[in-house]
Order: C-alpha cells, then sequence, then structure tokens
C-alpha cells in the first residue's frame, strides 16, 4: 500500500483527508504543523505529500524546499486556500508537482494523486543503463565490477548494491529507511545499525587511498554520495 504524508494544521480538514485517503486504500501519516512534517519526510519515507501553505512554525514553500533536499523525487500536492497565481507560481517553484485550491473534491484529489503515483512508478520502473559513472567511479551492472581511477574495487553482493543505489542517486541524502526499503526490501529498524555498518565497509573501499572522498554522512538526515576534498 502506498504511504502518504499530509501536512495540515486544521484537524477538521486533516481527519476529513485522512479519512478519505484511507477509504481509497493509502496508509495515511498526519502533520500538524510544517516543522512535524519537516521531521516526518527526514525520518520516513513516502510515495506522496500532500501540504498546505499557511502552516505554524515552516511554512508550505518553505517545507517543500526541505523536502526537496532529502526526497527529490517524491511527489508534492499543495492543497490550500490560496488561490493566486503568483501563489501557485511560487508553489511551482519551491518544487511541487500539483497545486489544488480549497474547497477541493476527494474525487479529484484521488485522481490527481494517481496520476502522480504512476509517473512516479513509470520513473522507477524504466531500464537503467548497464554502466553507472560518478566522478572517478565506474560501476558495471552486468560483469558486477567497480572501478575507481582505474583500480578495481572488491565489493561483496550487498556493499554492490549499496553504492549501485548510490550512484543511481547521486548528491541526494539518502536516509536510512530509503536504503533498507530499496537496497535490502526490508523496513529500518532504528534499534539496529546494519546500514550504517555497510556504508563503514562500503567507504572503507570505495574512499580509502583516495583525497577526494565520495560517500559522507549527514547526521540525522542519511547519506550521500558527493565529491569534497
Amino acid at each position: 500500500m502506498k504511504k502518504i504524508l499530509v501536512v495540515e494544521d486544521e484537524q477538521r480538514i486533516a481527519e476529513l483527508l485522512q479519512k478519505g485517503l484511507e477509504e481509497f486504500g493509502y496508509i495515511v501519516t498526519l502533520a500538524f504543523d510544517g516543522e512535524m512534517g519537516r521531521r516526518l519526510v527526514n525520518a520516513h519515507a513516502y510515495d506522496l505529500i500532500i501540504t498546505d501553505i499557511i502552516l505554524p512554525n515552516i511554512n508550505g514553500f518553505e517545507l517543500c524546499k526541505e523536502i526537496r533536499k532529502v526526497q527529490p523525487h517524491v511527489p508534492i500536492i499543495m492543497l490550500t486556500a490560496l488561490g493566486a497565481t503568483d501563489d501557485k507560481l511560487d508553489g511551482f517553484d519551491a518544487g511541487a508537482d500539483d497545486y489544488m485550491v480549497k474547497p477541493f473534491d476527494l474525487r479529484e484529489l484521488n485522481a490527481r494523486v494517481n496520476i502522480l503515483l504512476k509517473r512516479k512508478g513509470s520513473s522507477e520502473n524504466a531500464p537503467e543503463a548497464n554502466q553507472l559513472e560518478y566522478a572517478d567511479i565506474k560501476l558495471d551492472i552486468d560483469t558486477k565490477t567497480v572501478f575507481r581511477d582505474g583500480k578495481e574495487m572488491k565489493l561483496t553482493p550487498k556493499e554492490f548494491n549499496l553504492l549501485r543505489y548510490m550512484m543511481m542517486n547521486p548528491e541526494k541524502i539518502l536516509s536510512r529507511t530509503e536504503i533498507a526499503e530499496k537496497v535490502w526490501d526490508t523496513h529500518f529498524n532504528t534499534g539496529t545499525n546494519f546500514i550504517d555498518v555497510y556504508i563503514n565497509y562500503l567507504r572503507s573501499k570505495v574512499d580509502k587511498g583516495f583525497d577526494t572522498k565520495l560517500i559522507h554522512t549527514r547526521p540525522g538526515l542519511g547519506f550521500i554520495l558527493r565529491k569534497e576534498e
């Protein structure tokens, strides 16, 4: 089942959205202010996010920008009473994929959710290249080989899959939850540190002996593949 985060400070509207979307078959999490929404996005992966603009602590425009830092490809719908053209343009500039004005029809909202989820699924299911390159790393998916600056890296299957996923999402912060679901096909247990362990294994092989480090930890957020001296 697809997971949707709804960020809405008016409890009546939030509960209406939750009830309606759950009837359409989604798992819905509610956040009642922008800061709560930001914390949830940093901690969990969602298939789609619906947010108001006028929110306590962090407004919807700023929240959208924060979301794009950690989950750049998640579809975002702004659902708000602000219907001016300038507001819509600001929403799209902040990173929203769609914009709906209150009052709204749940059936129309569900139709827009379906369209965005199908678009996201088509993008994720597109055939991937047989070879990936980032900085001086080359990864061959068919032969399961990895080279950095011409030197072959001997990786275990899980280390290979972890590096492949990071190379498919370069310069993007990947949360532990996302890595667990995409690389290990499991839900992350916050009481374990197995992802950190594998990141350290991979870092010791990929970055050891090179001045330019590529695998970095972002405290409280996750990990990123990025060129840094």
